[in-house]
């Protein structure tokens, strides 16, 4: 969502960055861009003009004039006042409160209420183990209590029984008594949307908030709405009294200005980001986290995070074990390959690593999408048990039947064949290392440049890691080099292609290319 305002803001910072000295005319000149590029991304006017003036009166003056790097200054100061934008510190969901606790969700119809409190209800059970009822309190849209129904039953969470006739101020007070009756640690209630903002609507809300007192009153806003969520959330903030806003479908490709706004003109923090329609794809909304990613200095604690998540521990000590005995078949690979795409593709990955998030364009411009990576595994999967145990069974018939099975031709097998036997070649040189696959030597990597320990064969043990330990992690990355946009990975020779942890080999189809997939110009 942030990519065009990182191009923008990321060319305009670099220009400062490279000059000895800053005049007062170069940081006014610097700003007007700045503020057009705020501009641009639909971020509100009020907002862009006190984010400027403080920028101005922070980077123009003796602090500034006595830097021995001011270009670098002014990148700190803008950094810093983008992170006092977005919120300061990151705020949850708060379950400081007795049992069972009221979680009131409001919105506009078509913005993603419903789905958003399936999610959360998701969250709640899985990472905090709470035990949570969900409620429907929209009578009016055709199949809502239903469409909740099945998304409990999808999630495995509770849902209120539907009782035909009830007003949503009787469903609400019936789900507060079923929690509390049924042992429920929280109760969520999705209340009905409109079209658009109306007196009646505002009075129900009132009604069911007096009714069911709740400790949390969410707003879910579309991201991609732009500067109408932030009238939406000023509008629900006057009249009902919102404690937090949730933004849905920030991988969209909007502008990102709501997000940029609401937290500012509101004052409410932004505690939840939907990433994705998956279940599991709701995020904490972090303000440090995002203002790197925009100015392009990474997101290592989300990238940490993302690998403790989706890197299985058993699949990677059994790696380790045929690696020691250097086989690598193209199983292993598929389960690589599906592994790059559940932390985001090789685009998400390289959007939270520090200065790489510019290799996001020269991959798309070489072919390196996700999609290629679904093409892969499907030519896998069409091979028989036998071929993907032993590649070299596969002669030219074979490749012909592959082929027609999973939609390519001939020459992207020969080119997945040539990946696979060149990896196997660099598995078997590092055979007995103990390593365990490219994404956990990749984290392994990084944790090592942080001074974190190894565990699970050179992954550090994320799961005991202290989430202060975790939130130290970006500041430990800044102070080892590595959050300075624009700048490589320290101890890699530069090479923007240089895979951390794999003692200098490539990160597949960057600076020489995957092997076998079309790969990037080499860094002159």
């Amino acid at each position: 969502m942030f990519e065009n305002l990182q191009d923008r803001l990321g060319s305009i910072l670099n220009g400062l960055t490279g000059r000895g000295a800053l005049s007062e005319a170069d940081v006014s000149a610097a700003l007007r861009e700045v503020r057009r590029a705020l501009l641009e991304a639909d971020v509100a006017l009020d907002v862009v003009r006190s984010f400027t003036d403080r920028v101005r009166e922070k980077a123009v003056g003796a602090e500034i004039l006595k830097s021995i790097k001011p270009g670098q200054m002014v990148v700190k100061i803008v950094h810093d006042e983008l992170i006092e934008m977005l919120g300061g510190e990151g705020v949850g969901i708060d379950l400081h409160a007795a049992a069972p606790l009221v979680v009131m969700m409001v919105g506009l119809q078509g913005s993603g209420k419903t789905t958003t409190t399936a999610k959360i209800a998701h969250r709640l059970s899985t990472r905090d183990k709470k035990k949570v009822l969900m409620a429907s309190l929209d009578t009016r849209r055709p199949a809502a209590q239903e469409q909740l129904r099945q998304l409990g039953a999808q999630a495995s969470i509770d849902t209120l029984p539907v009782i035909s006739g009830q007003s949503p101020t009787d469903i609400a007070a019936r789900a507060v008594q079923a929690a509390r009756l049924g042992g429920h640690d929280v109760v969520i209630l999705d209340t009905a949307g409109r079209t658009h903002i109306d007196e009646p609507l505002m009075v129900e809300m009132a009604d069911i908030k007096k009714k069911s007192n709740p400790h949390e009153i969410l707003l879910v806003a579309d991201s991609l709405t732009g500067q109408d969520a932030v009238n939406l959330a000023r509008n629900f903030d006057e009249r009902v009294g919102i404690t937090g806003l949730v933004l849905t479908r920030m991988d969209g490709d909007g502008r990102g200005g709501a997000a940029l706004s609401m937290r500012a003109v509101t004052g409410k923090p932004i505690k939840l980001i939907g990433v994705g329609e998956k279940m599991s794809e709701l995020e904490e909304f972090h303000p440090r986290r995002i203002a790197d990613r925009i100015l392009g200095m990474g997101d290592i604690v989300s990238l940490v995070e993302r690998a403790a998540e989706n890197i299985d521990a058993e699949k990677a000590a059994a790696m380790a074990a045929k690696m020691a005995k250097g086989k690598f078949d193209l199983n292993d690979l598929a389960d690589q390959l599906r592994q790059m795409q559940k932390m985001g593709g090789m685009g998400g990955i390289m959007g939270m690593m520090p200065g790489m998030a510019g290799m996001k364009d020269k991959m798309a411009a070489a072919g390196l999408d996700d999609k290629l990576f679904g093409r892969q595994i499907a030519i896998i999967q069409s091979m028989t048990k036998a071929e993907r145990a032993n590649p070299d069974l596969l002669k030219h018939s074979r490749k012909k039947r592959i082929a027609a099975g999973s939609g390519t031709d001939a020459a992207a097998i020969n080119k997945l064949l040539k990946m696979h036997r060149q990896m196997a070649d660099m598995m078997k040189m590092m055979g007995g290392k103990g390593k365990g696959g490219m994404m956990k030597q990749m984290m392994s990597g990084l944790a090592g440049k942080m001074g974190l320990g190894g565990g699970m064969g050179g992954m550090p043990d994320l799961s005991n890691i202290d989430p202060r330990q975790l939130e130290a992690l970006q500041k430990q990355a800044e102070a080892a080099g590595l959050g300075k946009p624009g700048g490589g990975m320290p101890g890699l020779g530069g090479l923007p292609g240089s895979l951390p942890g794999l003692g200098g080999a490539k990160l597949p189809g960057l600076g020489g290319g995957f092997p076998g997939l079309p790969g990037l110009p080499k860094k002159k």
